[in-house]
This record gives structure tokens, sequence and C-alpha cells, in this order.
């Protein structure tokens, strides 16, 4: 029986991997299918404290992993499928591991990208369409991209590919980017971004061997263009990855866990969320880290008898 999971290896995982390792909680931290999480699709980190040059996001989660393995975390890869939270010890479904029996549980597993779920996306995903920059950047190279949104995310991505591409154009339903002043004026002040706004994506267009355009529609005039492009990155938010645990933790409308406010505790007693999961207002690297640090707290004090009430009942 293993005395602490943890589940994802984010910024949130990983802290809380390391400050139960130096605890002496021997950590058995279970890799989904993208380890390091968000952070190893982003070119440069520039607001992680302690990096005044900036440092790369896959950089920065091997940095975090060798530090926790450096305490003894152990890793291994599985995909879990189910969990039994009704009763401790808790009992974990891993693809590939079989079943484990934990004493206490530390969710990370962060949020993945959502898609427009617009024809022709997901059967020219890898054939123009993507969801990551870093990673598939490199390949249209001297070519015309767009990217859909208009978050800091997105314009993060349209900054970074204009480093590949000849022209980066911005696609964004509204008249007004979400994005942080910051991250807009960087957009705006680079000649290779280009934009089309108030305009929602209807189709993405293809040959059948790659694609070819994006059609939009004007939302004041109803008109529909096609705008020829090499490839569509998709930038428009994330999904929290908690649908293994529907129906056995309190989540919000949107499948974000719930916790008692100021700590990681969840409604059950010996499971804890932290990073994103749990967090879709600030969404940092930082805070997905501080988060991950409350949770080791938490998880140490929980299996040392010091938090071992049910919060939600005094609420």
């Amino acid at each position: 029986m293993e005395k602490v999971v943890i589940l994802g290896t984010g910024p949130a995982g990983l802290t809380a991997a390391v400050y139960l390792a130096r605890a002496n909680m021997n950590p058995l931290v279970i890799e989904g299918p993208e380890p390091g999480g968000q952070l190893t699709l982003t070119p440069e980190v520039e607001n992680f404290p302690g990096f005044p040059e900036g440092i790369m996001g896959p950089e920065l989660m091997d940095n975090m992993r060798k530090q926790a393995e450096r305490f003894g975390a152990q890793f291994k890869r599985g995909w879990v499928t189910d969990v039994n939270v009704a009763n401790r010890p808790f009992k974990l479904s891993v693809d590939g591991l079989g079943e484990i029996v934990t004493e206490s549980l530390v969710i990370s597993t962060g949020a993945s990208a959502k898609l427009l779920e617009i024809p022709g996306e997901k059967e020219n995903i890898g054939k123009g369409v993507s969801t990551c920059a870093t990673c598939d950047g490199f390949f249209f190279r001297g070519k015309k991209v767009i990217i859909v949104g208009g978050g800091d995310s997105a314009m993060e991505e349209a900054n970074f590919l204009t480093k590949f591409a000849s022209e980066v154009q911005v696609v964004h339903r509204r008249k007004e980017l979400r994005a942080s002043k910051i991250m807009q004026d960087r957009a705006k002040s680079n000649e290779k971004v280009t934009w089309a706004l108030n305009k929602t994506p209807v189709e993405m267009v293809s040959d059948d061997l790659k694609i070819t355009g994006l059609k939009v529609r004007d939302n004041e005039t109803g008109e529909e263009e096609t705008i020829e492009t090499n490839g569509i990155f998709v930038a428009i938010g994330h999904n929290p990855n908690t649908a293994f645990l529907k129906g056995k933790l309190d989540m919000d409308e949107k499948g974000y866990i719930l916790v008692e406010p100021g700590t990681t505790n969840t409604n059950i007693p010996g499971v804890f969320a932290c990073g994103d999961v749990q967090d879709q207002k600030y969404r940092q690297a930082i805070t997905a880290a501080g988060t991950g640090c409350m949770a080791a707290m938490d998880t140490e004090r929980f299996l040392e008898g010091e938090a071992v009430h049910d919060w939600s009942q005094t609420l």
C-alpha cells in the first residue's frame, strides 16, 4: 500500500512530489499521456520566479522532475480509468499498472485543450490542424498560418509562430481580445501578425491531404469567406481532466474540482486537488506550483492525523 499517490506531472504535481518526498512520504507519481503538463508545450516561460532570462517550459518541467526524484519520489506511467474514494484506503484502477491502493491521493491532472468542434477539425489534426504551436510550428516555416483564440495563450502562440511562419493571422469571434494588455501589445507590435476579429470559424477546409483554409462567418454581416492558410492552431482554452472522477468528488458545472477555500481539501478526507484541475481563474505555472506545495502539506498533516474532519459538513 502507498502512503500517497499523485496523479499528474505538471508544476502542481511535481511540486507536491518534491515536498512529500522531502517529508519522507515516498510519493508514487502516476504520469498520464502528457508528462510535464501544458508547460511542455510552452516555448519560453518568462514569469516563473528565479529565471531572469526566462526558461524553456520543457526544461523547467524536467528540472522539477529531477528534483522530486532526487528526494525519492517514484514515477510510473499509466492511465487512471477509475477511482474508488468511498472508503479508505482508496483504490485506483490504472491501465498498465493494475490496481493501486493508497492512504491518500493528490489530484493534479490539469486540463486539456478545447477544440472548436467544427467540420474538418478532428479529421485534420496532424494534417495542418494543431493545438500545440511549440510542437508543430517548425513544420510551417515560411508558410501562412491561423491561430484561433483571443486569450493570453493565443497571443503567446501567435508570437511564437512568427519565428517560423511568414504570416500569422489571429481569428477571434469577438471584436475585443480577452488577452492581458501586455500580451496584446506584443502581438500587435509584431509585423507578422494580422487580425480577423469578430469572425466565427465554421469549417476547416482541406484537399483531403492537408489544410488549405478556414471558413469564417462575419458576425455583423453574416457573410462567409474562406481564409487561405497552410495551418490552423486552436488556442481557445482548456477542459479539466476530471472525467474519471465524475460522481466521485464535488465539482462545478465545468468539471473543476471544488476545494475548501484556502486549502486543497476536497469533499473527501484524504483526497486533495491542486493546479489547473481546481483553478479556472489564475491558471499560471506559479499558482499551480503553489497549490502543489499546499496539497503536499495538507496531505502530510492529514496522514499525521491533524486534518481528518469532513470540512463540507461545516461550510
